[in-house]
């Protein structure tokens, strides 16, 4: 097992990590104002939003990632421009597979956020209004304090969905070792070589990352909710 020591063995492991830590603070930027506005408006376009948001929990993987590497080739829109201003394009690139996770995780930010913020009293957020505090400071210093559980929910979601992720980043990003060969496609690739035993630890070491990652957090969730 002195392979474990190679470099090319960890590297998957770090790609994946470093894509789940970039998507889900995207994801925070992106989430936490969408749903402060989802949330609070009155418009029934919010129903669209929300369908559209939550369409990657019931399309197939292999169907997102198919119209994403359309879009993200150099031949596409958005990997046409991409190319344009960075050089290269976002296809079989690691920002595509940004792009790609943001996307496809949305819905495990924005649900969690948005059923703490609809839960919330109106009248605490009113009460911010009437003193003459911002509908930003409102946001920030009233809302997300009263909804943290909600918050920490939604990062904690976001990221484990994006180490697991498989078909979408299969897709997008192809198996270039050292750009886009992140664990999941590893442990695929090793057990098409038949080689278990790697398959076994890369599988192992995600296993116990998520479950300890996800029990700390109900642990802490459970304790808040006994203080209160």
């Amino acid at each position: 097992m002195s392979y474990i020591a190679d470099s090319s063995f960890w590297e998957p492991l770090r790609l994946t990590f470093e894509l789940a830590t970039i998507t889900t603070l995207i994801l925070y930027m992106i989430g936490i104002p969408l749903s402060y506005i989802m949330a609070y408006s009155k418009s029934k376009s919010v129903y669209f939003a929300e369908a559209l948001i939550s369409l990657p929990l019931v399309l197939p993987p292999s169907v997102l990632g198919f119209y994403f590497l359309l879009l993200f080739s150099q031949d596409g829109f958005i990997g046409g421009i991409w190319r344009e201003l960075f050089g290269h394009q976002l296809a079989f690139h690691f920002d595509g597979l940004v792009f790609g996770s943001v996307i496809f995780s949305l819905p495990f930010m924005i649900h969690p956020l948005l059923s703490g913020m609809r839960s919330m009293d109106i009248s605490q957020i009113e009460a911010a209004y009437t003193m003459g505090k911002s509908q930003t400071v409102t946001l920030f210093r009233v809302i997300l304090p009263a909804i943290k559980p909600s918050v920490i929910t939604a990062g904690v979601l976001s990221f484990a969905h994006t180490v697991g992720e498989f078909g979408v980043v299969l897709m997008i990003g192809g198996d270039i070792e050292g750009q886009t060969r992140v664990a999941s496609i590893a442990i695929y690739d090793e057990v098409e070589a038949l080689n278990y035993t790697t398959a076994h630890i890369y599988s192992l070491i995600l296993f116990v990352f998520s479950f300890s990652i996800l029990w700390l957090v109900y642990i802490k969730l459970s304790s808040k909710k006994a203080v209160v």
